[in-house]
């Protein structure tokens, strides 16, 4: 009797000691504007990257009294030199970190020019349940009013938060949580530099409390059918930009250069020109794999709408951005070049 008991107090020891753990965090850093670096604090001007992820962690103390934090440095580059590497680098260890139960949830610091696409990548490509949070900022560490440190203070909060877990990888920024399939940067300057055009915000986070109000119905953790590591080879896909009286001379060079994939960011309902239409054709005709997109920010692109996609051989993005169809069409192309199966990714992911 005397043994069970002390089993059983040892039990419910073990059970409070576990619930008063905090959650572990592991902070990748990529570079971007908060890490930024500049002359003057009252000035725009300033170098993207220069300051170390252990500095930025310094700079919210407070941070580590709801997790445990650890930083490591991946690049130290502005995103606008964001790379497939560093996409593969990435994706590669977080499924390390979650595979060795390194950690119980992973931020990401960026920078904002190519956050939505880095977020949407690694969401097709990332298995795991447990949260993934990306988060930059509009102004450098250096400069008045920055916004990095908040921000990186709420994502932290985000992914220590159990609620964030099986919501595949989230965007946190200015207080709202984005979903990565959705949310695109609208602002080329203001705090408040993204939305989700057509969805809105999953929820937020203020004052240190997470709160979701509605949940993304595409495919999040389960199923995921893309796999990258360091060492995989992506698809060549170019997006192409349609515009009154535009040339199609450049989908005539991406078809000589023997390219994977062709998006056309297209005007309203993803659509284009006579001139446009027949250099598609000869792509199609040429096994290469051509989707519509719109450059509108808001709406789908509707199969077989104002184009005729069963016979110019293309298929259509849904309501995600060329950007985002891009990277869609570059994983799907490394499982199958069937033009029924790609489609079929588009209103799936």
């Amino acid at each position: 009797m005397k043994k069970l008991v002390l089993v059983f107090l040892l039990c419910i020891a073990t059970s409070i000691t576990f619930g008063q753990q905090k959650p572990r965090i592991i902070i990748l850093a990529t570079g971007g504007t908060i890490a930024g670096e500049g002359k003057s604090s009252d000035r725009a001007g300033y170098t993207a990257g220069k300051i170390p992820i252990s500095d930025l962690i310094g700079s919210i103390p407070s941070v580590n009294s709801i997790a445990d934090i650890s930083g490591e440095q991946i690049s130290s580059v502005g995103s606008q030199d964001m790379s497939l590497d560093i996409w593969k680098k990435l994706a590669t260890r977080i499924n390390e970190i979650f595979s060795k139960n390194e950690a119980d949830g992973v931020v990401i610091t960026h920078g904002t020019d190519t956050q939505e696409e880095t977020a949407y990548f690694l969401n097709l490509v990332l298995p795991h349940e447990l949260p993934v949070v990306i988060t930059g900022s509009m102004r450098p560490a250096t400069a008045i009013s920055a916004d990095g440190p908040k921000n990186l203070f709420d994502a932290i909060t985000v992914a220590a938060d159990p609620k964030s877990r099986k919501r595949g990888v989230l965007v946190s920024f200015n207080e709202s949580i984005y979903d990565s399939r959705e949310v695109t940067k609208t602002s080329t300057t203001k705090v408040n530099a993204f939305k989700s055009p057509d969805s809105g915000p999953l929820g937020e986070v203020y004052d240190g409390r997470v709160e979701y109000y509605k949940s993304s119905v595409r495919e999040t953790t389960k199923g995921r059918p893309f796999e990258v590591n360091t060492n995989t080879k992506l698809p060549k896909v170019e997006i192409v930009y349609m515009y009154a009286d535009a040339s199609a001379d450049y989908i005539d060079y991406l078809v000589k250069q023997k390219v994977d994939g062709i998006v056309i960011a297209g005007v309203g309902n993803g659509n284009f020109s006579k001139a446009f239409t027949d250099a598609i054709q000869k792509a199609t005709k040429a096994n290469i794999s051509v989707c519509r997109a719109s450059r509108c920010i808001e709406g789908r692109v509707v199969l077989d709408g104002e184009t005729n996609d069963n016979e110019l051989g293309t298929i259509v993005s849904d309501n995600l951005s060329p950007q985002k169809a891009r990277i869609l069409l570059m994983l799907g192309l490394t499982k199958s070049k069937n033009k029924k199966e790609l489609q079929d990714y588009f209103f799936h992911f």
